[in-house]
């Protein structure tokens, strides 16, 4: 029998939703952009695309904002302190060129926090789309594919995206409370929870930073300094099986990452939305998990799925477990996560 007596207590707050709620509170975290904060935005890129610099090395002072930068700070709070995400919606990217709308991207990111690289290769503003990659390739990223995700987080304090074009059919985004469900699996199944509480092994996917394995070892959830945290992909935690020395699950350890997933796919629990082109969705890691259904795409091109990606380190974030060291690299607030190897340069590839 797993202890329980140890378990953290029932959690409360603002980031501890359903999507069941939040269906019918959309106003609180649909946000349309006025006249007034896009002609913000736009002269700010002007200002910046005007010193010849890459975007990659845009800066808060650089990217001068007057009214908007007030609502960014809120919607920091709202991140670390409030629902954990919100969506701009209404940014005009049709009519943008590439580099006009990556610099407006970047520099919200800028005012939120700093940019962190996302691959092997440094890339701090990516590019989810898909690519042709195979689900089956052990070595490939899920977002690189057409197909279903599963709830997971990424290796950050926040994640960013920018909806350049959606989907033909399909492609919706998901959002569930990580904390929702620890209060739901304290009801029904604790005796399961303190099993995700265990390091457990996940796939790096073959993006290791020197001398670490091919997979790092960190529970699910973790309990540190008065914050439930987690740190989710189930699709990766299975993929690490395949490395002879990673822990094994038990049919213990699998019963509870089935019940975790069975209530990230409640409806009740989560939250679904379609992005739109020109919408801007942010999504606090910490205590939210995200998804995205499987999509068909267009057979042209220049019409197909694509998204922007920016990972961010917050300034005033909460404290992070050790731990938490073998997959963010440092925990220091404001300047941790990311993924880093011996090769990785820093860059913002537009294309």
């Amino acid at each position: 029998m797993n202890d329980t007596s140890t378990l953290p207590p029932r959690m409360e707050g603002p980031a501890v939703w359903t999507g069941a709620d939040m269906a019918v509170r959309e106003d609180e975290w649909m946000v349309p952009l006025s006249a007034d904060d896009i002609a913000d935005l736009e002269q700010a890129a002007h200002h910046y695309l005007a010193l010849g610099r890459d975007v990659g090395q845009i800066t808060r002072a650089d990217f001068p904002l007057q009214s908007f930068a007030g609502h960014l700070q809120s919607l920091k709070q709202i991140l670390l302190h409030g629902k954990g995400f919100q969506v701009l919606r209404g940014l005009p990217v049709e009519s943008y060129s590439q580099a006009f709308y990556a610099t407006v991207f970047c520099g919200i990111g800028a005012h939120l926090g700093s940019a962190r690289s996302q691959n092997a290769a440094g890339h701090i503003l990516g590019h989810v789309r898909d690519t042709g990659a195979s689900v089956a390739d052990p070595n490939a990223r899920i977002y690189q594919t057409a197909a279903r995700q599963s709830f997971h987080t990424d290796s950050a304090d926040v994640v960013g995206l920018l909806c350049i074009r959606p989907a033909r059919e399909g492609g919706e985004s998901l959002l569930v409370s990580a904390l929702a469900i620890y209060n739901r699996m304290l009801e029904e199944r604790p005796d399961l929870l303190p099993l995700l509480f265990e390091p457990i092994a996940t796939d790096r996917r073959g993006e290791i930073p020197e001398g670490a394995k091919p997979y790092f070892e960190i529970p699910p959830l973790s309990w540190n300094k008065g914050f439930l945290t987690v740190l989710y992909q189930r699709q990766y935690i299975d993929s690490a099986q395949r490395f002879d020395d990673a822990k094994r699950l038990t049919p213990a350890h699998i019963e509870a990452l089935d019940l975790f997933d069975s209530l990230a796919n409640d409806p009740q629990l989560n939250l679904s939305m379609q992005l739109q082109a020109g919408d801007m969705q942010f999504v606090y890691n910490h205590s939210q998990l995200h998804d995205r259904t499987a999509f068909v795409d267009w057979p042209e091109p220049e019409k197909r799925r694509h998204l922007l990606r920016l990972w961010l380190s917050i300034d005033g974030d909460r404290p992070l477990p050790e731990c938490f060291k073998q997959r963010y690299g440092s925990i220091d607030i404001g300047s941790r996560g990311g993924i880093v190897t011996a090769s990785t340069t820093l860059s913002a590839p537009l294309d």
